[in-house]
């Protein structure tokens, strides 16, 4: 996620893996593409790189694993891709059955067809609204950081609610109810009160009753809280 305080602008994470999807697809086309032809005794083929293309299968599990998940029709296609099917099967043709994989893997992120786009979605609008809030707080607005802070919080909490199968409501009682449910521990709802407390505090015009650094430690806390329980 975005260092909050550090007030750093970066490149989106859903277009970070959108250019290494297309890295990675220039790779293995540039392997294809210097294929050499083989004859044997099962008749012509083709031979590739095979430690490229090794080094390439890696990379794109790991990608595939990152955005698609280990159990995702992706992953599982792209592991049964990869092997050899037989006497006369050769690197080439694993390269031509995971190419298509890939392919289809990419084509499905930037099309916004997996689930875990609104994962990264959702991340980087959380990044864009808690990094306004450090902003105004450096600029002296450290009531509003507070307001936008606490928003973004309380999205939060509504997100977890909603893995977790439990009915949306006031903060206090999604806190208590995540809690209960053992999203997280009493510790942390105790925490989280006393984000909401600042948040309550800044809504209802009553900056004397936090300073600058507690909404600067807020707006810390509400972003490790959110890559905790939220980037998974």
């Amino acid at each position: 996620m975005i260092k909050v305080l550090g007030y750093k602008k970066g490149i989106s994470m859903s277009h970070k893996i959108s250019q290494r999807f297309t890295v990675l697809m220039e790779e293995i086309d540039s392997i294809e593409a210097a294929k050499t032809r083989t004859s044997g005794h099962f008749g012509d083929g083709w031979t590739i790189d095979s430690n490229a293309f090794l080094a390439w299968r890696v990379k794109a599990k790991n990608i595939i694993v990152q955005v698609c998940g280990e159990e995702s029709q992706h992953f599982i296609a792209f592991t049964q891709a990869e092997k050899l099917s037989g006497l006369d099967d050769s690197h080439h043709g694993s390269l031509k059955r995971t190419r298509a994989v890939f392919s289809a893997a990419k084509d499905d992120f930037e099309g916004g067809y997996l689930t875990s786009i609104k994962s990264l979605v959702q991340a980087e609008v959380f990044d864009s609204e808690l990094q306004q809030a450090g902003e105004l707080l450096s600029n002296g607005y450290h009531v509003a950081a507070a307001v936008i802070a606490g928003v973004v919080l309380e999205t939060g909490l509504r997100e977890l609610c909603d893995r977790n199968g439990i009915a949306y409501g006031k903060l206090d009682k999604m806190n208590a109810d995540l809690a209960k449910n053992g999203t997280y521990n009493k510790l942390q709802q105790k925490r989280i009160t006393a984000l909401a407390d600042i948040r309550n505090s800044a809504a209802h015009g009553k900056p004397e009753e936090f300073s600058a650094n507690d909404v600067k430690t807020m707006i810390n806390e509400v972003e490790q809280f959110l890559a905790h329980h939220l980037d998974q």
